[in-house]
């Protein structure tokens, strides 16, 4: 990771331009191929047509710690990333040691992503302890989900050394446990999620429950955990309400960004947003009210703070 920029170099960039404002935003998401990555596209275009002075770009990533490394290095000013891995590199910890960077702050919470473990009837796997010795795929290298797996295999008493891990992305999951190359595929994604409703159309497959006293325990080390429901009906097959674990996905910004820069970023966000979920089905299971709850205790940002106090959604 390189070495903080200096203010002048970093976050936001003020100068006079053609006798205007111009501030400089990048937004990260993910890859070109992901769900967000459009959404951060169109999210800037209403920036930059509204906002005077704005030039937003959105810059394809590497996902939440590419982004929240990015941010640390002042090369991006506001991005996408789960609440534990905010909260990780708010305080220095796990993939983030060393780095911690307390200038980050929430500008909207989204919806909750809940962590989904779907494994073959053949493994005879019931719960997260029997995952020892199989093959499972916890996801892609450096990616949110294998944070998760590491977690949840630790409040089972094990590690990734206990298990076979094989570090794939959801497609090749998907691919791998339908030709009988894996035991399990861990995914932390909304429901329905594409891959898992592959996995469980096309093997003998089915979700794994991650029974709320699991999640409590979680909560103790990891207060960014939420018990979540996979209602039954999300996957065709799946008869039962399966219980699990979930994080909420946020859109964090970085401090230094002015605070009516931000408040006029949030406020076109939220103003626009039934055409973004018109245009972006993604968008469609996050709701405004919730944009200020299940934060562990991360601040907003009082740019963003002050837009929600005008809606009546932050009571102070």
């Amino acid at each position: 990771m390189k070495k903080r920029l200096t203010m002048a170099a970093a976050v936001l960039l003020l100068f006079v331009s053609a006798g205007a404002q111009a501030v400089n935003i990048n937004f990260v998401t993910a890859g070109t191929a992901s769900t967000f990555y459009p959404i951060s596209a169109a999210i800037c275009q209403i920036w930059n047509e509204q906002i005077d002075g704005m030039r937003a770009t959105a810059t394809p990533s590497g996902g939440g710690i590419d982004n929240l490394n990015q941010a640390y290095d002042g090369e991006a000013q506001i991005g996408i990333a789960t609440l534990s891995l905010v909260c990780q590199a708010r305080e220095g910890q796990a993939s983030f040691e060393g780095y911690a960077n307390e200038n980050l702050r929430i500008f909207a919470g989204l919806y909750v992503n809940p962590n989904q473990l779907v494994v073959t009837e053949a493994s005879g796997i019931q719960t997260l302890e029997d995952l020892a010795g199989r093959h499972i795929s916890v996801g892609a290298p450096g990616s949110t989900t294998v944070d998760e797996a590491v977690v949840h295999l630790a409040a089972a008493g094990l590690s990734l050394d206990d298990v076979k891990a094989e570090y794939m992305g959801t497609s090749e999951s998907a691919d791998a446990i339908s030709n009988k190359q894996l035991d399990g595929v861990w995914v932390m994604a909304g429901t329905p999620n594409a891959a898992v409703t592959q996995i469980l159309t096309t093997t003998d497959a089915r979700l794994l429950p991650i029974p709320p006293e699991t999640v409590e325990k979680l909560k103790d080390n990891y207060p960014w955990y939420v018990p979540y429901i996979i209602p039954a009906g999300t996957y065709e097959g799946q008869e039962e309400d399966v219980p699990t674990s979930a994080v909420k996905l946020t859109l964090f910004v970085t401090n230094d960004v002015d605070e009516e820069i931000v408040y006029q970023m949030t406020r076109l966000f939220w103003e626009n947003w039934d055409s973004l979920q018109q245009t972006h089905a993604a968008l469609r299971r996050a709701d405004p009210m919730e944009a200020c709850s299940e934060l562990a205790g991360v601040p907003l940002h009082e740019g963003a703070a002050r837009y929600y106090r005008e809606k009546g959604i932050l009571k102070e």
